[in-house]
């Protein structure tokens, strides 16, 4: 049975200058589906030993990334098609859709392979211009009329993408009534095929193109002819104003369906006896067709990236702040990964001596207790510190309101009550900040009231969880006082990906504020003071 989940616009603006900020932005009637059938089919599952991998090695890198709070989230391996280990870290449970950020192209780019396949689109070398016929196309030369569909595929195709710093093209295209028209109409930068220029755009008109060849929405085309078959159940996709799928990010899935497909890629396409995608297909896609880069840069697929020399990958993809299914055929495995801005490199490094052989160990009863007590304390929130006595400017600022100057963050007012040495309650009142009025927000989203939300804050380095967030997912907050003037607060999206860390200096009647996001969307300075009447 499926359920479709509606987004209002009561949701926290604090997405802001983040693919957050996209989610917001198909608000606009057009709102994100999330999907549920029925409980997820079991994976077969083995110990570490019996699949040539050691437990002992598995668990020191377990205990290591939680000793060390490094903001993973998960991390699954399959070898010879069995899951042999799964660990999630608080305060991720496995058991809500995770976004897995531009995961999401590959995905799209399968979806392309899928058409082609049933005879919905010709073929790679289908011109752009040629699928969508009765659009009016600005600025269009002999450039133009030459993309074809591979050429995004390969993010070669001479669009007008900019992607550093930050893919403002992204965001532009975004905050455009028509996305898929703002792609088309954009000006031809380069010959198409001449040069790989990352273009989360050009990803997003693939989806456009699998709507407009198959009749069926990327998320409605997937759901039936990827999704289902692979046993896939659960899943939020958000889409454009008009109902295009995202196809460069913002899908969220679990990270076992994350496995399922990197599993189907290692297994050439077949899942359960059945051809899903062609072989062919995945030989393509797979292989290098462009580089992305200097010495020792991955090359380029059809959205999947190929490492250089050194990674056991073959191919994989990844995503912002830690996303990322790998697969290692020579190890008949795949490695799943998702996280809140970590380092995935590290982890693959770390992960790969664990693989000791192609044959199965004896089994090592001893090690798999370490292994297990290791999950298990990974999914444990961390032991509370004592709680610090309060500094006497808590109950000085307890209660008032301050007032924002305009920041990324859309962060309006925010006003900290102390219950007790313990727990803090953070009332925090956002609103479409100037960054996103200069990305375009529609009338409706900057006309919408200011947006209050009232949560929970853990003073003993254990954050306290609340529900109702972005995608209607749970956040979770901590924070504590640095000295006597000096207050940090950690907002944390979880399944979202985004970790927002204020650090509020008070100043007589005001505040000065800094403020980063954790996988490196932005980081600002801007100031307050107490507002006249608190709200």
């Amino acid at each position: 049975m499926h359920t479709h989940t509606k987004r209002s616009l009561a949701w926290p603006l604090l997405c802001a200058f983040s693919l957050c900020l996209a989610l917001l932005l198909t608000s606009n009637g057009n709102p994100q589906t999330r999907r549920t059938i029925a409980a997820s089919q079991a994976w077969p599952t083995a110990s570490p030993e019996s699949q040539g991998i050691d437990s002992a090695a598995l668990a020191e890198l377990i205990n290591d990334l939680r000793q060390r709070a490094v903001p993973i989230h998960s991390l699954l391996i399959v070898r010879n098609g069995k899951l042999v280990t799964e660990a999630y870290f608080h305060p991720y449970d496995g058991q809500t859709p995770h976004d897995i950020a531009s995961v999401t192209k590959p995905i799209t780019t399968t979806l392309i392979g899928l058409a082609i396949a049933q005879g919905k689109l010709k073929s790679v070398n289908e011109p752009l211009l040629a699928v969508f016929p009765k659009r009016k196309i600005a600025q269009i030369d002999e450039r133009k009329q030459r993309v074809t569909i591979e050429h995004l595929l390969t993010m070669s195709s001479g669009l007008g993408c900019k992607a550093q710093p930050g893919e403002p093209t992204l965001w532009e295209m975004l905050s455009a009534p028509d996305n898929l028209q703002f792609m088309l109409d954009s000006p031809m930068l380069s010959e198409p095929g001449s040069q790989y220029v990352y273009c989360s755009g050009g990803m997003h008109v693939l989806s456009a193109v699998i709507g407009q060849t198959t009749g069926l929405s990327a998320e409605a085309f997937a759901r039936k002819h990827l999704f289902a078959p692979l046993g896939i159940q659960q899943w939020i996709w958000p889409q454009d104003p008009q109902g295009v799928s995202h196809g460069f990010g913002n899908l969220h899935l679990l990270p076992r369906d994350m496995a399922r497909l990197g599993q189907l890629f290692l297994q050439d396409g077949v899942w359960n006896g059945k051809q899903i995608v062609p072989a062919a297909w995945i030989k393509e896609a797979t292989r290098s067709h462009i580089k992305t880069g200097g010495a020792g840069s991955s090359d380029y697929g059809y959205g999947w990236r190929i490492p250089a020399a050194g990674n056991p990958a073959a191919f994989e993809a990844s995503g912002r702040g830690g996303q990322m299914i790998s697969i290692w055929p020579s190890k008949n495995a795949v490695v799943v990964l998702t996280g809140g801005g970590y380092n995935t490199g590290e982890i693959i490094k770390k992960l790969l001596p664990a693989f000791t052989s192609a044959q199965a160990l004896p089994e090592n009863a001893k090690a798999l207790a370490q292994l297990n007590t290791a999950l298990s304390a990974a999914r444990q929130a961390p032991v509370p510190q004592t709680a610090a006595p309060l500094p006497a400017r808590a109950q000085t600022i307890a209660g008032k309101s301050y007032v924002f100057t305009p920041n990324w963050l859309g962060l309006h007012s925010l006003s900290l009550t102390f219950t007790s040495n313990d727990t803090a309650t953070a009332r925090l009142t956002f609103q479409p900040a100037l960054k996103q009025y200069q990305f375009g927000l529609s009338a409706k989203v900057r006309g919408a009231n200011t947006i209050t939300e009232t949560r929970p804050v853990g003073l003993t380095g254990v954050a306290r969880i609340s529900s109702g967030g972005v995608m209607n997912l749970p956040v979770a907050l901590k924070g504590g006082w640095e000295n006597e003037q000096t207050f940090w607060l950690e907002y944390d999206e979880i399944a979202n990906t985004n970790t927002y860390r204020l650090r509020l200096t008070f100043t007589g009647e005001g505040v000065n504020v800094q403020a980063k996001e954790r996988t490196g969307l932005f980081d600002e300075t801007f100031t307050g003071r107490i507002a006249a009447r608190n709200p």
